[in-house]
């Protein structure tokens, strides 16, 4: 056959010496792009045409997108085609669900019905945790810790493993997860995500559901709450994304090390040497095209991933109208009597735009707020000055003391 026909004439040779009806699954569709799946899109409508010829019984299209969308993925002219779609034989669309706390106990408990080796409970309250039920991070955790952490078939498995399988899947970046970081650069996924991280509200825009409807299908945003993205682990993978290239620049920069002699982090040292790095970099680092509006969060995210990168862990908590990024910085260091100790620090990210007050004041009232929840009695307040009448950053670029309303002490530093 000629190229272009190929498949669709393999396929019809295959049903037509096929003694029983055949269903075809094409699994990672997305995998195609541009000419490569309009291709396989029109041969497969024009098979779909030739009934009552030899035709597949059915064809499954498994992939991240609604069919609906592969008519852009493909870069497709209709005028190519004759049709307003590359593929406009649908007949439904499902989506897999995210699974129930429940159902992941279940599918964990399968596993030790099988094997004998046991989920200790907060190892499962963990994964779902991580994952909010999310079908492949759910299993790809379990086989993370079974198959790759080289854990004995009896020993049980903790929350620790999970903790240790869910940064192996982060760092490791699997297809799947590949294939949704591949989407932060189509606008009308950015035009959701940069919303959520920027913690700004919607703009009256007819496109914008359309948007968040797309983004939901693709999985990245929560459908129980489409404000916060899906789980943990997809909003740490985004967040560590998109300030890959912030990250980059850090680490040509600041190469001394923020650990003190007992093991602790020096957390006020790291403050200031944020600030300098601000001050020397700031500008540069935040005139970035795309997610522009998150783009003095995420240079800080970047430093301080690249600061505990390895030996501590970040919590971040950010989503649609909350006016803000909070962030969980948490080190494990061994103390001089031998026990293991965890230092934690809460920072609270702010910015100050155009015709808005000064966020000083609803700043301290939600850090406070966070600082409650995480059992802290101290925390730091960065707010970042993104007026157009702002001082020069060099100049605005400075540490004040504050005090919350229930006595609790923050460093707040401008920016």
């Amino acid at each position: 056959a000629s190229p272009g026909m190929r498949l669709q004439r393999s396929l019809s040779t295959w049903c037509g010496r096929c003694p029983r009806k055949l269903v075809l699954v094409f699994d990672e569709i997305d995998a195609l792009q541009g000419n490569s799946l309009l291709s396989v899109l029109s041969q497969l409508r024009a098979l779909h045409q030739t009934r009552p010829a030899p035709c597949p019984h059915s064809v499954i299209l498994c992939g991240l997108r609604d069919v609906r969308d592969y008519k852009a993925a493909s870069g497709g002219d209709s005028t190519r085609i004759g049709s307003s779609s590359p593929f406009n034989v649908k007949v439904d669309s499902l989506r897999l669900s995210d699974f129930s706390r429940d159902e992941v106990v279940g599918l964990y408990s399968e596993h030790t019905h099988d094997t004998g080796q046991l989920f200790e409970p907060a190892a499962v309250e963990r994964a779902w945790e991580y994952t909010r039920g999310q079908p492949w991070l759910v299993n790809a955790l379990a086989n993370e810790v079974v198959c790759e952490l080289g854990l004995a078939a009896t020993e049980p498995i903790t929350s620790q493993h999970i903790d240790q399988a869910k940064e192996r899947l982060i760092c490791a970046r699997q297809t799947h997860l590949d294939s949704l970081v591949s989407k932060l650069g189509e606008d009308r996924v950015r035009r959701v995500i940069e919303l959520i991280i920027s913690g700004n509200n919607p703009v009256r825009d007819p496109h914008y559901d359309q948007d968040l409807s797309y983004v939901c299908d693709l999985g990245l945003v929560s459908e129980r709450n489409p404000d916060e993205i899906a789980n943990p682990i997809y909003r740490e993978i985004i967040a560590r994304v998109l300030s890959s290239f912030e990250e980059r620049a850090v680490a040509r920069q600041v190469t001394r090390s923020f650990v003190l002699a007992d093991g602790s982090l020096d957390w006020p040292t790291m403050l200031t040497e944020f600030a300098v790095f601000w001050k020397a970099n700031g500008e540069v680092l935040t005139q970035r095209d795309a997610y522009h509006e998150a783009a003095p969060q995420l240079v800080i995210m970047a430093f301080f991933q690249r600061v505990v990168n390895g030996g501590g862990n970040i919590e971040r908590e950010f989503g649609v109208g909350k006016g803000r990024i909070d962030l969980l910085v948490s080190w494990p260091y061994v103390g001089s009597d031998g026990k293991r100790l965890q230092q934690r620090e809460a920072v609270e990210l702010k910015v100050w735009r155009d015709r808005r007050p000064d966020p000083l004041a609803d700043g301290l009232v939600q850090i406070e707020a966070y600082l409650d929840r995480m059992s802290l009695d101290h925390g730091t307040l960065v707010l970042f000055d993104c007026r157009s009448t702002a001082a020069e950053i060099a100049d605005r670029t400075k540490f004040e003391e504050a005090t919350t309303a229930k006595g609790k002490r923050v460093v707040v530093l401008r920016a």
